[in-house]
This record gives structure tokens, sequence and C-alpha cells, in this order.
């Protein structure tokens, strides 16, 4: 059963920093795309950053320049490092690991995709 569980949330400043792990467990994740998304109230669950299997990375414009994501394939683990905070990034944020796959040649594409449960980040005066 394949679970993830994030760590490293909390309350902050501006300009502050935080660091979020998620260790993963229950299978080999060193082929999926290894990420994280946020979800303020009264918004939609939006991308972050994530990092496919060949370690590309694709960041949100909002956090571009101050958030950076990493992988241990080894420890089945992501974190993302966040610097720079703004109260805007205020938000729950889940981690995710998610692969596409073909089970035939003429087989539509499947994703497997799993979530945390989430942590809360605060950034406050």
């Amino acid at each position: 059963q394949v679970q993830l569980v994030e760590s490293g949330g909390g309350l902050v400043q501006p300009g502050g920093s935080l660091r979020l792990s998620c260790a993963a467990s229950g299978s080999i994740f060193s082929r999926y795309t290894m990420g994280w998304y946020r979800q303020a109230p009264g918004n939609q669950r939006e991308l972050v950053a994530d990092i496919s299997s060949s370690s590309d990375t694709n960041v949100a414009d909002a956090v571009k320049g101050r958030f950076t994501i990493s992988r241990d394939n080894a420890k089945n683990t992501v974190t993302l490092q966040m610097n720079g905070l703004k109260p805007e990034d205020t938000a729950i944020y889940y981690c995710n690991v998610n692969r596409v796959s073909y089970p035939c040649i003429e087989c539509p594409p499947v994703r497997n995709e799993y979530w945390g449960h989430g942590t809360q980040v605060t950034v406050s005066s």
C-alpha cells in the first residue's frame, strides 16, 4: 500500500524559509514524477513544482526563483526548499507522486496517482 508522509510545515514570518519533505513507501518511485501542490482557502489545488524520473523540474511562475524541488530516489523522498516566503504562499501543501503508463500498444494512457494528507504552511507576521 502506497503511503506519502509529509513533514516540515509550520508558521514562518514573511521572507523566511521552510523545507518540506515527503517520504514515499509501498512501491518503487524512481519511475514516478514526484511533486508538491498547494491549496489555499477558497482556491483550487495548484501545482507548485514537480520533478520527473529523469530529474527534469517544472516550477510554477508564482514561486520560481524562490522554491527549489529535489528528489532522492534511493530514499524515495522529494523535498521542497521554500525561501523568501510570502503571505500568499499560505496554504496546505500536498505531496503527489504520479506515473503515466500504457498497458498495451493500443491502450489509452493510465495515470496512477497518490496524494499525501497535506501539511499546513502559514506565512504571517
